[in-house]
């Protein structure tokens, strides 16, 4: 049976996550992190990728990407691909990390785009019980720089979730997009999205 074909069109935004086999951990320590953070800023100055959001949970990913080029599948192939190399060096391991391909949703840019920000970063508080008190303290994700904790790398996209919250005071702003929560047709959705997967 052949796989079914991915869509992809210039402009477009996915949502992509992946997950370790066996739900096994793809996140040991900072240098697994740092590794996988390459990877991003690698993917956006070879291919163009335009990173909005990213949270990187112990055994799993989400992202949000947008790809002026059509091309989600090379991205992805150079994300996982280079990443399962760097941690079987990491890990004195080998063989495959991630438990089968990406899954990818195409995200709506004018509905949903600003909500997933906010379904992505919160994921940390999700888990049970929760990774940490305080998404401030969970420094994997781009969350802090969304709110000016950190600088946050040069490739990451914020303005056009600041222009959809159009407010003057952006940092503050999205903290308190954050606290109001997820929409629950959203979690809904995005929960059946990942339990599927």
């Amino acid at each position: 049976m052949t796989r079914p074909t991915r869509i992809e069109y210039e402009g477009a935004f996915h949502h992509v996550m992946n997950r370790g086999r066996n739900h096994e951990d793809i996140f040991h320590d900072q240098r697994y992190y740092a590794e996988f953070l390459k990877c991003l800023r690698e993917v956006s100055e070879q291919f163009e990728a335009v990173i909005h959001a990213y949270c990187l949970m112990t055994n799993h990913y989400h992202l949000l990407i947008e790809t002026p080029q059509a091309n989600l599948g090379r991205i992805m192939r150079h994300i996982n691909g280079v990443y399962t190399q760097r941690y079987n060096w990491l890990n004195k391991s080998d063989g495959p990390l991630f438990r089968g391909r990406y899954k990818s949703v195409l995200v709506d840019e004018d509905d949903y785009l600003l909500q997933l920000t906010r379904y992505i970063h919160l994921n940390p508080l999700e888990t049970k019980p929760p990774m940490v008190a305080a998404l401030e303290d969970f420094e994997w994700s781009s969350y802090p720089a969304y709110v000016n904790l950190t600088k946050g790398p040069i490739w990451l996209m914020r303005d056009k979730t600041y222009q959809m919250l159009g407010h003057k005071n952006r940092y503050k702003s999205y903290q308190n997009y954050i606290a109001q929560g997820v929409d629950d047709d959203l979690k809904r959705y995005c929960g059946h999205f990942n339990y599927r997967y």
